[in-house]
């Protein structure tokens, strides 16, 4: 299959493949490898290229128990479909745990964060919210006021009460904030690299310092953007190879999912061309990285 690929470093090994695609749609990362590096976790590689770390021990025949390697050569799919576009601005999936930054009507930037917990002893006050917000203010080194939910939090832990935080280690904003007209809602730096990629912060968006820092120089105050919650994503590049995207739907909020998938290959004229064995086999393993679905017999999707 030939596609016109642009290809843009990020940061490590980490790359984005921006896939020209019918249907204004934007697909990013590819089937690729990893060299495992000095430090690396399974985590801190699901944190990097946004791949579940039980899909990387499926898909590698890794023993769960397993210690990796520096050197070792993973085989991964960081593949991903943006759950919409915008000329400029940014766009969260919380579904997908993924940031894209648009300029000039451009992806500039695709990312993995770290996003709200669904649950803290039965409550659901810290997940991520969806809605449109603007960038409000943006701050390097910045002292943390720590919200009154959080110091309830540290008490009911039996942890030391805190209302500030100075700048340095220990600061969970780390070095770069980006602040939003959602109350209580940032796009930060994370001093818990491990934690992006994952439903753990107190509803903020967790970014690694690497991405962080490119996106604060990149982002004005007063730039749009919107959180969106979409487990079901389904692409058709111009070459008609047929994508399938299936988040695990960690906040509860979406219906059947085999409807959705269903009705949008039905807004993109394609459900006759989709083998619905490998559709309901995404819909099960829920990888949150997107796969052909399309027949065999189909020329375009080899």
């Amino acid at each position: 299959m030939k596609i016109a690929l642009q290809i843009v470093v990020l940061t490590l090994s980490f790359i984005l493949i921006i896939l020209p695609l019918s249907h204004a749609s934007i697909i990013t990362g590819n089937e690729t490898t990893y060299n495992v590096e000095e430090r690396d976790s399974l985590l801190l590689i699901s944190a990097k290229l946004g791949v579940d770390t039980e899909t990387i021990i499926r898909e590698n025949g890794l023993d769960n128990a397993e210690q990796i390697t520096p050197g070792q050569v993973l085989k991964l799919n960081t593949r991903k479909i943006a759950p919409k576009t915008t000329d400029n601005g940014i766009i969260i999936d919380i579904a997908s745990r993924m940031l894209y930054f648009f300029k000039a009507g451009r992806l500039e930037l695709s990312f993995p964060v770290g996003l709200g917990m669904a649950k803290w002893k039965g409550m659901t006050r810290w997940r991520t919210p969806s809605g449109p917000f603007t960038i409000t203010g943006k701050e390097r080194n910045p002292i943390w006021y720590v919200p009154e939910s959080i110091q309830q939090e540290m008490q009911a832990q039996n942890k030391p009460m805190l209302t500030r935080v100075p700048p340095g280690p220990d600061n969970p904003l780390g070095t770069y904030v980006l602040y939003t007209s959602m109350k209580g809602i940032c796009i930060h730096e994370t001093i818990w690299p491990t934690t992006v990629y994952r439903y753990r912060s107190h509803g903020c968006i967790r970014v690694l310092k690497q991405n962080i820092a490119q996106l604060y120089d990149a982002i004005d105050v007063g730039m749009a953007g919107e959180l969106v919650y979409n487990p079901v994503k389904v692409a058709v590049t111009d070459e008609g190879t047929i994508y399938l995207e299936v988040d695990p739907d960690v906040y509860g909020k979406a219906g059947e999912l085999i409807e959705e998938v269903v009705k949008q290959c039905n807004n993109l004229s394609v459900t006759e061309k989709v083998d619905w064995d490998k559709a309901r086999k995404i819909i099960h393993d829920l990888t949150g990285n997107a796969e052909s679905i399309g027949k065999s017999s189909d020329v375009s999707n080899h």
